[in-house]
């Protein structure tokens, strides 16, 4: 398996740490608001790494942390009068909900800030113990950039221009010195008790800390491979490795990934842009999967331009799946052809190749509804194509629906009841043996663009259009 690596800026053969074994981490939301497309696409990108590596025979130990103590949530905390814990328990369980609409697997382990606390504060005593930081005089606690000398290798990013944002703080000796701890004021109400004094922590050395508190790792890495969002790369992880990296005396991760940002339109996703889409706006308008599909449509390494135009064409290729297992109802899951299996694997091994995969999965449908209209009533044939498809949806995540029910989505509640109760009216006259009444019922349901089945387990239908 190769991926490409973000420092390195090429493709490296993964080589885990330990045999057989892979911990991932990925940066989590900071919950203060609703999930954007962002959110989705990153958590979607690492996603299908983790079925990538799982699916290649790994035993992955996958870490997506939750930032629930950050300046935007107690921001939100004044603006709307609410607790830390009602905002954070609220757009945790969202996010999480969302995350399971997009048939996003869970986490091995989510870790939040606040119940880090006592790992964050034991990072921090090391670091000035170790005099890689210090504390000025109201009680913040700053890292010394001047003490590590690899700073800057991981992003390649810093200079004067870089950290000019950065507040100034009269004490801090040199501009790119990064908080650690921020010291509670007399009406800070978001506040722990520490050695440290009362505070909070920083931004950064919170994912440090959760890291070194779930991971064992070795005298050389704490973790395989760490992941986020292509703006995270400076500061954010270019703080984190230099702080784990003088806690802890070796790196903190042996590979570095990320994804590339989303567009709307065209422009990048910012909300000082008056553009940026939550996903629960597109969840409105669109199903989960067929969000899932376009988001991960596009490698995870580039830019990705959100249209409705490319989402809807993008949406008639995943169509063709799903009218293929319609074909197959009443068929169960036989073992994947082999060859299709490791062909589409290697795909995705090859740094997610996404294009490539979806081409083979194209090429497998074509093949599969030739087969079946030569053979139609071969059993093993369709078992072998469940098969295929099965797989396709533990390494990709698509083809979950029943096929049916997926050619439903987009039809409104009121049209559902009026269909249903159609064809139970329909059944009804079958048991009565009013068969004219069962097809006017039946023509009436075509005259509607909507498709019926009889099949074991009842009927079932579809909305041609």
């Amino acid at each position: 398996m190769y991926i490409y690596d973000s420092v390195q800026k090429t493709k490296l053969k993964f080589e885990p740490i330990q045999a057989g074994k892979a911990t991932l981490y990925v940066c989590g939301p900071t919950v203060y608001d609703d999930a954007h497309l962002g959110h989705a696409r990153s958590a979607l990108s690492f996603d299908l790494l983790t079925r990538t590596l799982n699916a290649s025979g790994y035993e992955v130990t996958f870490i997506r942390n939750i930032t629930d103590v950050d300046d935007k949530i107690i921001a939100k905390m004044k603006q709307t009068g609410k607790t830390l814990h009602e905002i954070t328990d609220f757009y945790t369980k969202r996010y999480l909900e969302e995350m399971d609409t997009l048939v996003v697997l869970r986490p091995t382990i989510s870790p939040k800030a606040t119940e880090s606390i006592d790992a964050i504060e034991d990072m921090i005593s090391t670091l000035v113990s170790n005099g890689y930081a210090y504390q000025i005089s109201n009680g913040d606690v700053y890292f010394d950039t001047s003490k590590d000398k690899l700073y800057g290798s991981l992003s390649q990013k810093v200079n004067d221009d870089t950290v000019s944002r950065i507040e100034h703080i009269s004490e801090k000796k040199n501009p790119k010195d990064f908080a650690l701890w921020k010291a509670c004021g007399e009406n800070d109400n978001v506040c722990f008790e520490t050695k440290l004094g009362r505070g909070r922590p920083g931004w950064h050395i919170e994912c440090s800390a959760m890291i070194a508190k779930h991971t064992q790792g070795t005298d050389e890495y704490s973790i395989d491979i760490h992941g986020g969002g292509a703006d995270l790369l400076f500061p954010h992880h270019e703080n984190e490795a230099a702080q784990s990296r003088c806690a802890s005396g070796h790196a903190l991760a042996k590979y570095w990934m990320h994804n590339g940002f989303v567009q709307v339109d065209g422009e990048k996703m910012s909300k000082s842009l008056g553009n940026s889409f939550f996903l629960k706006d597109a969840l409105k308008a669109y199903d989960g999967e067929i969000l899932r599909f376009y988001l991960t449509s596009v490698h995870y390494r580039n830019d990705f331009n959100f249209n409705e135009v490319d989402l809807l064409q993008s949406k008639k290729r995943l169509d063709k799946l799903y009218r293929l297992k319609k074909r197959l109802i009443g068929s169960v899951a036989g073992a994947a052809n082999n060859e299709f299996k490791q062909t589409l694997l290697n795909a995705m091994q090859d740094d997610l190749n996404i294009s490539v995969a979806l081409s083979i999965i194209d090429e497998m449908m074509a093949k599969s509804n030739e087969l079946l209209d030569a053979t139609p009533n071969d059993k093993n044939l369709k078992k072998e194509i469940m098969g295929n498809i099965e797989f396709i949806n533990t390494l990709l995540g698509f083809g979950v629906k029943e096929p049916f029910s997926y050619f439903q989505l987009g039809v409104d509640e009121a049209l559902k009841t009026q269909i249903e109760t159609l064809i139970e009216q329909r059944s009804e006259a079958k048991k009565q043996k009013d068969f004219a009444l069962a097809d006017k019922i039946r023509n009436q349901l075509t005259e509607m663009d909507i498709n019926v089945m009889d099949t074991p387990n009842g009927t079932v239908w579809e909305k041609l259009s």
